[in-house]
């Protein structure tokens, strides 16, 4: 079976799966999920744990002999098999999907996953995980969703927490859910039973913000530019170097300069996407970007990431932070882009 998100906790307190694939690449989401098996197992007096590391020459006939051998201090038990990658390879892929045909009394499986694409999903051996026993992808929250995430966690944990303080706690741990649940576990003590507000946040919690390039540059082509400005400046004190920074920047640029010259000739959005081969999950933020500038704006966008490209180089003086500064914004929408020749 597949279950949602949400749905584990009701599945455990209805009887347990003979397996269970949990996948995810956030940790402690995985984390979390993996102890709410365990304990369910522990309940129902599966007292002994096995653990497999899936890695590099690992021996998958160990898992059948697991699965096979006779307990010495329990009746059940259960078998952890972490797997770094989602290719199992051949010998993998047989030796799972024949644990799913014929799972073994007593015994509970839970197989630990890192996020799986879409051939991943499609595989046999997954397919018949899922047949066998219950699968659950753990997604990470959106930005956007980050703050009730915060609130909803601090709820369970008896804690008010104030919007603006959700909203300023989810700035300063975004992209690190770990961050994020350390922070609120410290909250009650610091809050004495009061709502936690912003200027408690402010004066506890650290900027934990993990902010990595891409997103950055889809939150600038989204037109969310504090949100983007916010993330350069954060890769920026992690030390990422400008030109890797303008690269992904200058790769958007001209796929957009390209798609809205088609789009002047006539072709919708799509179909111009389409023919600059653009994967079908980036057309919705592109489409979006594109009703900001016209193909004269992004040409000019592309101009000043080059005129960026020589200071960078040292062929012309300026400040490439600067300079970067200015274009995501422009991208974003803060600005128009010719604005670009004076400075923004």
């Amino acid at each position: 079976m597949k279950l949602r998100p949400g749905e584990l906790g009701s599945q455990l307190a209805s009887g347990l799966a003979p397996l269970y694939a949990l996948s995810s690449d956030e940790p402690l989401l995985l984390q979390e999920a993996a102890d709410a098996v365990r304990a369910a197992a522990r309940e129902q007096g599966y007292a002994e744990r096995e653990v497999l590391f899936v890695e590099s020459g690992f021996d998958w006939s160990s898992l059948a002999e697991q699965a096979r051998s006779m307990s010495l201090f329990a009746d059940r038990r259960l078998i952890e098999l972490r797997m770094a990658s989602a290719r199992p390879g051949d010998a993998g892929s047989r030796a799972l999907g024949a644990y799913a045909d014929a799972p073994p009394e007593d015994t509970l499986l839970l197989v630990l996953l890192p996020r799986l694409d879409g051939q991943a999903r499609a595989a046999k051996w997954y397919k018949r995980l899922e047949r066998a026993g219950a699968v659950l992808e753990l997604w990470p929250p959106a930005p956007r969703e980050l703050p009730r995430w915060i609130a909803a966690r601090c709820r369970r944990r008896g804690l008010e927490i104030r919007p603006e303080a959700a909203e300023l706690l989810a700035q300063r741990t975004e992209g690190n859910l770990l961050a994020a649940a350390q922070e609120i576990d410290k909250l009650p003590l610091l809050a004495g039973g009061a709502p936690v507000d912003a200027e408690l946040v402010l004066g506890a919690v650290g900027d934990s913000a993990r902010y990595d390039l891409f997103g950055m540059v889809d939150a600038a082509l989204e037109g969310d530019g504090a949100r983007a400005l916010r993330m350069l400046e954060g890769l920026r004190g992690e030390g990422t170097e400008p030109p890797l920074v303008l690269w992904a920047l200058a790769r958007e640029l001209r796929t957009l300069e390209q798609a809205a010259w088609r789009i002047g000739q006539g072709a919708g959005a799509d179909r111009a996407l389409g023919e600059l081969r653009v994967w079908k999950r980036r057309l919705p933020v592109l489409r979006r970007a594109l009703a900001r500038h016209d193909a004269q704006g992004w040409r000019e966008l592309l101009e000043a990431a080059a005129g960026l490209d020589a200071v960078i180089k040292g062929a012309r003086e300026g400040n490439a932070w600067n300079g970067m500064v200015q274009l995501v914004a422009c991208i974003a929408g803060l600005f128009p882009p010719a604005r670009m020749r004076s400075g923004c």
